[in-house]
C-alpha cells in the first residue's frame, strides 16, 4: 500500500469519527451540570438572535474585516477559562484584564460591536441574555455574513466574574508555537486534531500583523535565514511592507487570494506553501493526519464548512458556566455591583 494511499486512509477514518462522535442533538450537557441548547431565549428574549444578527450585519458592512474579529474574539475567550465572556472584562478591582494579554494587545477588537448589541438587548429584555451568548452569537453571524456556513448556537453561557491574564498570555496558539505546541494546547480545551485543521480554517478572512510573521522572512531558526518553506516569491512582497526592522503593525491578508470570503482557498494556500503564519504552514509540513486533513478541505470545501460548524459548536461547550454559576453581566466590560 502506497504512502498517499495510506495517509487517505488515516485521514477518513479521523473524519469519520469525528462526525459519528459529533452530538446528535444541538443540546449538550456541561461540565457544571447545566445545558445549552439553541431555544435557550425563546421565551425569555425571543428577539435576541435577530438583534445580534442585525448590529454585526451593520457592522460588517462598515467594516467587512470586522467578520474575522469577532470570530476570533469568541475563540480567544473560550481558550482561557471556557467561554465565559472573560475577555470582555476590563481592568477594575482585583480584576487584570485579559486585553492586555500577548495575544490580544494591539490585536483583540470587535469590543464596541458587542456593546452595541449588548445596549440593544438590554432595552427589549434586561438582565437576560449573557455576554458569552451574545459572543457565540456573534462569531455564527461573522462566519455566515462572509459566506461561510451556519449553525445552531447552543445558549445559556453565563458571564464569569473574573479574567485570567496568565491563562490568556498561555493557552492560546501562538503564532510562532510548534506543531505539538498548538495541538497540545487544542487537547487541554477537549478539541483534537480534526477540530484545529478545521477551525484554523477561519484563517480564510482576516489580518495579521507583520510582528506575527516576521521571523519566517529573516531569522525562523535564530541563524538569520529565513523560513525555506515558505513560497520565497510570496515571501519576497510580504518583504516589501513587513522590513526587518519597524512596520509591527502593519496588516496583511491571512488569504491573500480572497481575504473577506469564507471559503477554502486558506488549505489551498497552505498546499502552495503560501500559508502566512507558521502556526499555518505547519499544518501542512508537520504532521501526516493534519496534512491530509488540509488536503481534504482544500478539495472538498462542503466537507471543510460541515466540519467548521461541529468543531465551532464544540468549541463553544468549553466549560460555560450554566446554571448559578457566574452571572448576567449589565455591561459587558465589568461585573455586575
Amino acid at each position: 500500500m502506497s504512502e498517499t494511499m495510506l495517509h487517505y486512509i488515516i485521514v477518513i477514518t479521523v473524519l469519520a469519527l469525528a462526525l459519528a462522535l459529533a452530538p446528535c442533538c444541538l443540546s449538550s450537557k456541561t461540565v457544571g451540570g447545566g445545558y445549552l441548547y439553541p431555544q435557550f431565549y425563546d421565551h425569555s428574549c425571543p428577539n435576541a438572535q435577530e438583534i445580534v444578527k442585525n448590529v454585526v450585519a451593520k457592522a460588517v458592512a462598515k467594516e467587512p474585516r470586522m467578520a474575522a474579529s469577532l470570530l476570533r474574539l469568541h475563540f480567544h475567550d473560550c481558550f482561557v477559562k471556557g467561554c465565559d465572556a472573560s475577555i470582555l472584562l476590563d481592568s477594575s478591582g482585583s480584576i487584570t484584564s485579559e486585553k492586555g494579554s500577548n495575544p490580544n494587545r494591539n490585536s483583540a477588537r470587535g469590543f464596541d460591536v458587542i456593546d452595541e448589541i449588548k445596549a440593544a438587548i438590554e432595552k427589549e429584555c434586561p438582565h437576560t441574555v449573557s455576554c458569552a451568548d451574545i459572543m457565540a452569537l456573534a462569531a455564527r453571524d461573522s462566519t455566515v455574513l462572509a459566506g461561510g456556513p451556519s449553525w445552531e448556537v447552543p445558549l445559556g453561557r453565563r458571564d464569569s466574574r473574573g479574567a485570567s491574564l496568565s491563562g490568556s498570555n498561555n493557552n492560546i496558539p501562538a503564532p510562532n508555537n510548534t506543531f505539538q505546541t498548538i495541538l497540545t494546547k487544542f487537547k487541554l480545551q477537549g478539541l483534537d486534531i480534526v477540530d484545529l485543521v478545521a477551525l484554523s480554517g477561519s484563517h480564510t478572512i482576516g489580518n495579521a500583523r507583520c510582528t506575527s510573521f516576521r521571523q519566517r522572512l529573516y531569522n525562523q531558526s535564530g541563524n538569520g535565514q529565513p523560513d525555506y518553506t515558505l513560497d520565497q516569491a510570496y515571501a519576497s512582497k510580504l518583504r516589501a511592507n513587513c522590513p526587518r526592522s519597524g512596520g509591527d503593525q502593519n496588516l496583511f491578508f491571512l488569504d491573500f487570494v480572497s481575504p473577506i470570503n469564507f471559503d477554502n482557498s486558506y488549505f489551498k494556500n497552505l498546499l502552495a506553501n503560501k500559508g502566512l503564519l507558521n502556526s499555518d504552514q505547519v499544518l501542512y509540513t508537520m504532521n501526516s493526519v493534519s496534512r491530509e486533513l488540509v488536503k481534504t478541505y482544500a478539495y472538498n470545501q462542503e466537507l471543510f464548512f460541515q466540519q467548521f460548524a461541529k468543531s465551532m459548536i464544540k468549541m463553544g461547550n468549553i466549560s460555560p458556566l450554566t446554571n448559578r454559576k457566574g452571572e448576567i453581566r449589565m455591561n459587558c466590560r465589568k461585573v455586575n455591583a
